[in-house]
């Protein structure tokens, strides 16, 4: 059956969706969650099959990229059973795109899988290149194991962009640094304003507020930033270095609303359906797939959802409070 694909109340498709698998991580980086997280029980999860159900229905609708997150995805049982599941969207030509966030803790394991099954590319979320300072932000990682997962996706055939929080006073003094490692390595490199998700605190949040405007002026001091047209579908906003020829993408929800062209929603492990990562609205999809083997309802509640998508959150940072908070953890919708 062919169904017509999703349109927001903007006039936006939506083909991008990314789903977390699992709210567990091997890592409890401190702007994530919080370092004693009460996890999810296990039947509030949805299976490895749910999960291929609600991700086939997506590609029926027209969802052409698909980005599978957590928690750390690589973590839960089983995981590559799903992979190899999806990949079958792949191989029809109704998906354009399988693809992965990941802490990069598990790529040792996974990269060769991973390339094997169609995957070509994938985001690794990494702050800092400082042993020390690693262990300190992700309370449990070791930047080792991350750098020995990193070389194996390399070998793998995966293209690498390394996802970098902005936090100030932490990594501030490596910005470059990270820029040239990544030259070094091939990877590209995206940097990202710490968001208000999470009860973490107020004053936390605040304190490692380091926008991206300052960032890029610090850029500019040492290269020539020139601005590339260029979307990977994401929020990302692309500059290149002229005197490296790198790519360095920016993601600004608090300095630069990037919803105007948003084309993605976000499904979380429990199978809740976020039409926007800065807004508490959400749709219910676990109750129609348990409800029935016919994915009747599950199409019908999906496009009720995308009916109510919003035109942009709500993130701010101004007059030094923060408004738009998100109670719910970063690691509970997604990274």
């Amino acid at each position: 059956m062919t169904y017509a694909p999703l349109i927001d109340p903007f006039a936006r498709p939506i083909d991008y969706l990314r789903v977390s698998v699992t709210d567990r991580c091997d890592f409890r980086c401190t702007y994530c969650m919080a370092e004693h997280m009460q996890f999810l029980p296990k039947k509030e999860l949805l299976t490895l099959e749910e999960l291929d159900r609600l991700c086939s229905a997506f590609v029926e609708l027209g969802v052409k990229k698909l980005r599978i997150t957590g928690g750390e995805p690589l973590v839960r049982r089983d995981i590559m059973t799903f992979f190899r599941a999806m990949s079958r969207h792949l191989e029809s030509g109704a998906l354009r795109e399988l693809t992965l966030t990941t802490n990069g803790s598990q790529l040792g394991r996974f990269a060769a899988d991973l390339h094997a099954l169609g995957m070509r590319r994938i985001n690794v979320s990494l702050d800092t290149l400082d042993a020390d300072k690693f262990a300190q932000i992700t309370r449990w990682g070791r930047l080792e194991q991350v750098k020995e997962g990193l070389e194996a996706a390399k070998r793998a055939g995966l293209k690498v962009k390394i996802n970098t929080v902005a936090l100030k006073g932490f990594n501030e003094d490596e910005l470059f640094p990270l820029i040239d490692w990544c030259a070094n390595e091939g990877h590209d490199l995206t940097f990202i304003e710490v968001m208000p998700m999470g009860e973490m605190g107020d004053d936390l949040r605040l304190d490692q507020y380091w926008p991206l405007s300052d960032l890029r002026k610090r850029l500019a001091e040492r290269f020539t930033l020139t601005e590339l047209a260029e979307s990977t579908g994401g929020p990302a906003r692309y500059v290149r270095l002229e005197e490296t020829g790198q790519k360095i993408g920016f993601i600004t929800p608090l300095t630069h609303n990037f919803c105007e062209n948003c084309n993605r929603v976000r499904v979380t492990c429990t199978g809740e359906l976020f039409m926007c990562l800065g807004q508490e609205d959400n749709a219910d999809l676990r109750a129609p797939l348990r409800a029935s083997a016919d994915d009747a309802a599950l199409i019908e509640a999906i496009r009720g959802a995308i009916a109510r998508k919003p035109k942009g959150h709500d993130f701010d940072y101004s007059r030094q409070t923060v408004s738009g908070r998100m109670t719910r953890h970063m690691s509970h919708t997604g990274g």
